[in-house]
């Protein structure tokens, strides 16, 4: 698959079994195959995503094409670190979950871990957490850099066990 830009907005969640894994709150993407992933609960939205680099800092705008949601957030990318237990925890998770036609979703994802550089938010403007229903984030932003991972791998997407989410809480 080509490279392409995608943001999301998730939290993690222990899932059956007690895996750890993420679970998806909003997936804003500007490449459509990936909105195939709908299928199994996963909230991809189609956008106008753009990531451009100007002198050392990163500029990340977005727009979902439904215009209820939209970002931008500049960084500038500082030195690698060496990660910590959070910055594993935040970063190393092999599994997301989705809840779609009654049941939870389980989809392996793998790759190698992260290269992690410290960065420093220079600006940040964004609506998805109010798209999603959420209150606005009540601390400032934790901010690490990556330069990306090469070869991430999707598997298929199984149903683990009937949901206890209750009715309307399919996307």
């Amino acid at each position: 698959m080509p490279t392409f830009p995608e943001t999301n907005l998730r939290t993690y969640v222990r899932g059956p079994g007690g895996r750890d894994g993420v679970w998806f709150l909003a997936i804003e993407v500007g490449f459509p195959l990936m909105l195939a992933a709908r299928a199994v609960g996963a909230p991809y939205h189609a956008g106008r995503l753009e990531v451009s680099r100007c002198e050392d800092s990163v500029a990340y705008t977005g727009s979902r094409r439904a215009g209820d949601s939209s970002y931008r957030l500049v960084v500038r990318p500082g030195g690698p670190v060496t990660p910590t237990e959070r910055d594993v925890w935040l970063t190393s998770r092999w599994r997301a979950y989705t809840h779609r036609l009654g049941a939870v979703w389980d989809t392996p994802v793998a790759h190698e871990p992260w290269p992690l550089r410290g960065g420093t938010l220079d600006q940040l403007h964004e609506t998805v957490t109010l798209a999603a229903s959420l209150p606005a984030p009540r601390t400032e932003p934790l901010v690490h850099f990556s330069d990306g991972v090469r070869h991430v791998r999707i598997g298929v997407s199984l149903p683990v066990r009937p949901s206890t989410v209750p009715p309307g809480g399919d996307r």
